[in-house]
């Protein structure tokens, strides 16, 4: 399994909850989904000069997987109406097979 640790800067929770609800089921089409989720309130140490209030772990069978769903067309529309307008900022924390 390859996962991805993520801290992300949500600034509108509600439309981020839509992309959510939106990219799950082509997420999970390509055997994906989420293991941890978290809403943060201090980082107190970051190697990312990015604000993050929200942690999680995406993960997906294997690499390629996570590159096609990305680069998937449906997923770059629902993307691009939720999760560019929620989100200020996205750090990838850490990448790892598991």
């Amino acid at each position: 399994m390859f996962e991805r640790l993520v801290g992300l800067q949500v600034i509108d929770e509600k439309l981020y909850q839509e992309y959510r609800k939106g990219m799950l089921p082509i997420l999970k089409e390509y055997g994906g989904g989420f293991g941890y989720d978290f809403k943060v309130s201090d980082v107190l140490i970051s190697e990312s000069e990015n604000p993050i209030n929200r942690v999680f772990t995406i993960h997906f069978p294997d690499e390629n997987t996570s590159k096609e769903f990305f680069s998937n067309h449906n997923y770059k529309q629902v993307r691009e109406k939720y999760f560019n307008k929620s989100v200020t900022s996205a750090t990838i924390i850490s990448q790892y097979e598991k």
